[in-house]
């Protein structure tokens, strides 16, 4: 059912199919765990390492102090997060002209980019435009708002999210001396 040719590189396998297949026992085998050729791993002290997560609370903590800085008015921490470090960074990187330059240049050259102000204004107003139009047809929209409810409770987890950070909260408190919620 192979078909071969010269012009071809390869072999078409399109027409082949598979109408066998066997498996055999080779017999057990047996693995030195004991032998004193192979070394010993270390065990591991703990589920994964914390270097990663403090680094990153690190980087979160630094974004939060600044952006504190530059908005006013009754804001949360987890508002100007997101604003910054997902919706306007996540609308920068879908820029193919800032990849380019991120590519191509020092971070010093990139942050010096006329572009770099220029998309920052273009994502700022896409990300006002993005989420007033998703308000306003939540606000409008009881098909809306119940959608979003079944997401929140569905895939979103919220139920979930908020009984974990509750649980957080009270350990945190019972911990530091306070009583119990």
């Amino acid at each position: 059912m192979l078909e071969f040719g010269r012009e071809r590189e390869g072999i078409d396998l399109s027409k082949a199919m598979l109408t066998h297949h066997n498996l055999k026992a080779q017999g057990k085998r047996t693995l030195a765990l004991n032998d004193d050729q192979y070394p010993k791993l270390t065990p591991m002290e703990g589920a994964g390492s914390s270097q990663v997560q403090e680094k990153e609370k690190a980087y979160l903590a630094e974004i939060i102090a600044k952006v504190n800085d530059l908005f006013e008015g009754e804001l949360s921490d987890d508002d100007q997060l997101i604003y910054v470090n997902h919706v306007i960074k996540g609308k920068l990187l879908e820029s193919k002209t800032l990849a380019q330059q991120a590519v191509s240049n020092t971070k010093q050259q990139f942050a010096n980019s006329p572009d770099l102000s220029h998309e920052l204004m273009n994502a700022i107003m896409d990300a006002l435009a993005a989420h007033s139009a998703m308000s306003k047809q939540a606000l409008e929209s009881e098909k809306v708002r119940s959608g979003l409810r079944d997401i929140l409770l569905g895939p979103a987890q919220l139920y979930e999210a908020l009984r974990e950070r509750s649980e957080g909260l009270r350990l945190r408190k019972s911990t530091s001396g306070l009583s119990r919620i």
